[in-house]
């Protein structure tokens, strides 16, 4: 199994997760194969009048590739610094990539990233998705650096990715809505329910495209995976850091038949003797926007027989300390328990699928590369369910039609 590590210890930004990949084509492929099948390849979107800049360069004496995209060929005008903004919704983005000649996955990946992305700006801002106008994420850099991931993702055959957690910097940056605390708002809402850190100097790390590209690449997040590296590259970014070198790391391993992704987490337990059932709700709820990975309940006899509730709460170990303390507070027990265990699970993503009745998520779970189960999320039928009138079975049975006819398995 091939697997894509991102190694996000200096943060991650649309133009280094480019360089990054196209250091490994280029170390698999040689460098002007590389880029000649690059380039054909973002020419096949109805884009014109910018052009591209491979080259080597280096931060902190780490060495690696830079990637930019310029309005002004000539001038070698970035796009971000043009006066002349275009400033593109969800549906002019959209029609790009349907009329162009790239491989239907990458298509389809691309406009998902971009649906994710306006989701995000939406809630944000409190619009609704139409509403959107993206400003620095709808200039023509940003379409090339997420587009391009997915192309460079393409030709390397895509392989599973797996990514480190990811330092967001910290201080203040400038975008078009002002002076605003780093992560700025749309990355943090990107980085919802992705592990984050801050360290280094003051500087914006990782920036929304960076957020949504490793959101929606990453089946899992770990330290390195066990195997045998392959190739490493190295996506050297814009800015300059006297601490840590803005580059972002990618390395292909590649593994016998390691077909789980294995982890450590925190289980929290506790028994009660004496709470209602449904006043474990509120604790529970908590619990979940707090991180957990599962929170369930066991019956069990205490002493003198007395029936009882095993409380389990299943966290990530950085998110020990904040579970203990909501159970602590809103559940009648005295004292809580802690036990690190391991476990393996399998490799999954999430795609949206559009249907005649709106977007349905599915879930794929994958022993290493064999899909096992294609599973449609059961809000999305149960959405559908409610707002079209129709029994929910039904809905189920057009999302495994839908499932059968499309290449997620």
């Amino acid at each position: 199994m091939r697997t894509i590590y991102i190694d996000a210890y200096a943060g991650a930004a649309g133009d280094m997760m480019v360089a990054a990949l196209f250091s490994l084509l280029a170390s698999a492929v040689g460098t002007e194969t590389a880029e000649r099948r690059f380039r054909e390849e973002l020419s096949k979107m109805p884009l014109e009048s910018y052009c591209i800049e491979l080259k080597n360069d280096a931060r902190g004496g780490i060495s690696g590739v830079s990637f930019r995209v310029y309005d002004d060929c000539e001038a070698h005008v970035l796009s971000e610094d043009s006066p002349h903004h275009i400033h593109r919704n969800f549906s002019d983005i959209e029609k790009i990539f349907l009329n162009s000649t790239l491989p239907s996955r990458v298509i389809r990946e691309s406009i998902h990233a971009f649906a994710v992305l306006a989701e995000a700006e939406a809630r944000v801002h409190g619009i609704s998705v139409d509403e959107v106008h993206f400003h620095e994420v709808g200039a023509i850099d940003s379409i090339v650096d997420i587009a391009g991931t997915f192309i460079l993702m393409d030709l390397l055959k895509w392989p599973r990715v797996i990514s480190s957690n990811i330092n967001v910097g910290s201080g203040t940056v400038n975008c078009a809505h002002g002076i605003l605390p780093v992560p700025a708002p749309a990355t943090l809402e990107l980085l919802k329910g992705l592990p984050v850190f801050s360290i280094g100097e003051e500087m914006e790390r990782t920036t929304p495209t960076g957020a949504l590209l490793i959101k929606i690449l990453a089946s899992a997040f770990s330290s390195m995976p066990s195997g045998k590296v392959v190739f490493a590259g190295y996506g050297v970014g814009k800015k300059v850091s006297r601490d840590i070198p803005n580059v972002l790391r990618v390395v292909l391993i590649e593994s016998g038949e390691e077909s789980c992704d294995n982890d450590f987490c925190v289980l929290i337990e506790t028994n009660i003797d004496d709470m209602m059932p449904q006043d474990y709700l509120p604790a529970m709820d908590k619990l979940f926007k707090n991180g957990a990975l599962d929170v369930w309940m066991e019956p069990i006899f205490m002493k003198k027989n007395r029936p009882a509730q095993k409380f389990c709460c299943l966290v990530p170990p950085e998110n020990k300390e904040t579970a203990a303390e909501i159970i602590l507070r809103h559940t009648t027990t005295q004292g809580v328990r802690y036990n690190v265990v391991s476990r393996s699970k399998l490799f999954w993503r999430t795609e949206e699928v559009d249907t005649p009745y709106g977007l349905i998520r599915m879930k794929s779970s994958r022993l290493g590369d064999r899909v096992l189960r294609v599973t449609p999320e059961h809000d999305d039928l149960k959405r559908i369910a409610a707002e079209y009138d129709m029994p929910i079975g039904e809905v189920r049975a057009i999302a495994a039609n839908i499932i059968k006819e499309s290449d997620l398995s």
